[in-house]
């Protein structure tokens, strides 16, 4: 608990037993509460979290990764949390930063914070492939003209967000699949919420999950679409739901495939 917010961690997760441990075992005291969502693995995964005291969640089959972190942000909110920060299970990002991303939030500066691989020149370091790079700095640059705001980068995984931002935001009008983080920081921005940055060394390895090259262009193609549907709503050129106040929300009863077991 910071500044009197209950903190929660959730983990969205799929096959990540190799790594899962090391990722629990060094997340803060601080963290009141944590979250595993387990979409459909084939591995331990599961019954390795519940042994490590984590509150888990199984979906009944692999939906994507997009709605596996809406069950996240959904369980997270009926635990009862201020402060949800995402943290992937496969020890890519350091959860070691937990407190200072949770700590940006509570003292009222923001209400999303991203944990950017790009500040202080991390990513080729931790051996992000050279294309995955350069394409993140062609679309990051991209989305900064379109969208009107100054960020190093959209695309990292690890995020910690206001119990506001996720009642408000429309997330399930977003995609099931990895395009759902992006659409994300273009519905905050176009929710006019404040967006924040700290720096975060990352690790490229065997056992950290990575989308391939087709999945990396599918993404990319996602990512300029979410751009251009966010100016056309700006312009009022079309009104959807991802984008308006009418969109449906995670606190609302959605879908059945969530079991806690």
């Amino acid at each position: 608990m910071i500044n009197g917010k209950k903190i929660a961690v959730v983990m969205p997760a799929y096959n990540a037993e190799k790594t899962l441990e090391q990722t629990v075992r060094e997340l803060s005291d601080l963290v009141d509460i944590k979250i595993l969502v387990d979409d459909s693995s084939h591995d331990n995964t599961a019954d390795l979290s519940r042994q490590l005291g984590v509150m888990t969640f199984v979906h009944d089959a692999n939906y994507g990764y997009g709605r596996n972190q809406q069950t996240c942000y959904r369980e997270a909110l009926a635990a009862g949390a201020d402060i949800v920060v995402m943290v992937h299970p496969d020890y890519q990002y350091t959860p070691l930063l937990v407190p200072a991303m949770a700590g940006m939030i509570a003292g009222g500066v923001y209400d999303m914070v991203l944990a950017s691989r790009i500040l202080g020149a991390g990513a080729l370091k931790g051996g992000m492939p050279l294309y995955k790079y350069i394409a993140n700095r062609l679309l990051t640059a991209f989305q900064n003209l379109f969208l009107g705001v100054k960020l190093s980068e959209y695309h990292t995984g690890f995020r910690a967000f206001s119990r506001g931002l996720l009642e408000t935001l429309p997330l399930l009008e977003n995609s099931d699949d990895f395009v759902f983080d992006n659409q994300m920081i273009a519905q905050a921005v176009m929710f006019g919420f404040r967006i924040g940055e700290i720096s975060c060394p990352t690790k490229y390895f065997e056992e950290a999950s990575s989308i391939n090259f087709k999945r990396s262009v599918q993404y990319g193609l996602g990512v300029l679409a979410t751009s251009v549907s966010f100016v056309a709503n700006k312009l009022g050129i079309i009104r959807s739901p991802r984008f308006g106040p009418t969109g449906r929300k995670v606190t609302q009863q959605y879908y059945s495939q969530t079991v806690q077991k």
